[in-house]
């Protein structure tokens, strides 16, 4: 008989319908069905975007905080963040205040969307103590190039002005780390407009518009910032955001674009739960064309190849695109989808899908390790 094996599953959200800590428990509890003598090991993970919060939060040694923000259409939200149990860390996440989840599609304005709310998010990690922030940056509603946060913080921005003296001098003191899950520039038809504009509710016509109005924000905060970052990789992530943020990289102590897996990862111990397992299940909402550009599957893909172990990665949507560029990697991908059903169906099945999933998945397996 063969001998049972260590099976490590590190998910991201199914978001907008299960966090990373639902999947990977809904996938490991039907394992267990097929395969109760298996030892199984959950590292919930994030790209960055929503659900990064959960998934570090899952690791322990953090506690919640709350703050009054500004929604992206400028309504008062209640918006989390994380702060550690002595004070000098904090996880700040854009979609909590500035995310597509906070707007229904009626409310999509990808012109009008700021992202001040995460500004002050950010102001009250600082008001708190906090000297080590990260900021992930993933599932934005907005278009605006981070202007909301740079307002927030202190700068004045206008449509072709841009005016950095009144900034926030505390930040001389933070190291911000943004946790950023894409490598777009900021302008062009790579750019933060046309690769995320459409799914923020944008037009052909409005994405044209919001390429052109980011191009002249461009070039005034490129000017008030003496320096120029709009092809920096990540530049065009969440909507321009991260062009913002490293315009002013000076006015903090420090600031990096770091890939957001790679940060949920180092929370959730996932090298050292890698090196004990004999098999890697990943997974997201969707395996798709935006999976290329490094999304979580395709980062745990990489290491668990590095590492010398197969992976299987798991999609609540799996497009031939998204099964493409996960291929090179020798990656099969296993969609939840069994029959079918409108995305709206799909997300509001909750975890049993996901479990049968996992027990499917499971007796493959046993086809072939016995």
């Amino acid at each position: 008989m063969a001998s049972p094996l260590t099976v490590l599953f590190a998910p991201d959200s199914f978001k907008g319908s299960l966090t990373s800590v639902e999947v990977a428990t809904a996938l490991a509890d039907g394992w267990a069905l097929a395969r109760p003598a298996d030892v199984l090991m959950l590292a919930p993970l994030a790209d960055g975007g929503e659900g990064t919060l959960v998934a570090i939060a899952a690791a322990g040694g953090w506690e919640w905080r709350s703050t009054v923000a500004q929604d992206p259409i400028g309504r008062p939200v209640e918006a989390r963040w994380l702060q550690s149990a002595d004070g000098r860390r904090a996880i700040v996440e854009l979609a909590e205040a500035s995310g597509l989840s906070r707007l229904t599609p009626a409310e999509r304005d990808p012109l009008g969307a700021s992202t001040f709310g995460t500004g002050e998010v950010l102001r009250a990690a600082v008001d708190a103590g906090a000297h080590d922030i990260t900021l992930g940056i993933g599932g934005s509603a907005t278009n605006d190039g981070g202007a909301g946060i740079l307002r927030a913080l202190g700068a004045e921005i206008a449509d072709d002005a841009a005016e950095l003296s009144g900034i926030d001098p505390r930040l001389s003191g933070i190291e911000l780390r943004i946790a950023c899950d894409v490598t777009n520039p900021l302008l062009g038809e790579r750019g933060a407009a046309a690769t995320y504009g459409p799914q923020k509710g944008a037009n052909p016509d409005q994405v044209a518009e919001l390429d052109r109005r980011l191009g002249r924000y461009a070039d005034a905060l490129e000017r008030a910032a003496g320096k120029r970052e709009r092809d920096t990789p990540g530049a065009g992530a969440a909507g321009g955001t991260g062009f913002g943020l490293l315009c002013i990289a000076n006015r903090f102590r420090s600031l990096e674009l770091v890939p957001g897996i790679d940060v949920v990862m180092a929370a959730a111990d996932f090298d050292g739960k890698l090196l004990r397992a004999d098999l890697v299940v990943t997974g997201e909402g969707r395996i798709d064309e935006q999976t290329a550009f490094g999304k979580t599957a395709l980062g745990v893909a990489r290491r668990a190849v590095a590492a010398g172990r197969p992976c299987v990665a798991v999609g609540g949507g799996v497009t031939p695109e998204g099964i493409a560029s996960l291929a090179p990697l020798n990656v099969v991908v296993v969609p939840v989808v069994e029959r079918p059903q409108t995305v709206e169906e799909a997300m509001a099945a909750g975890v049993a899908p996901v479990e049968r999933c996992g027990d499917r998945i499971a007796r493959l397996v046993s086809l072939i390790a016995g």
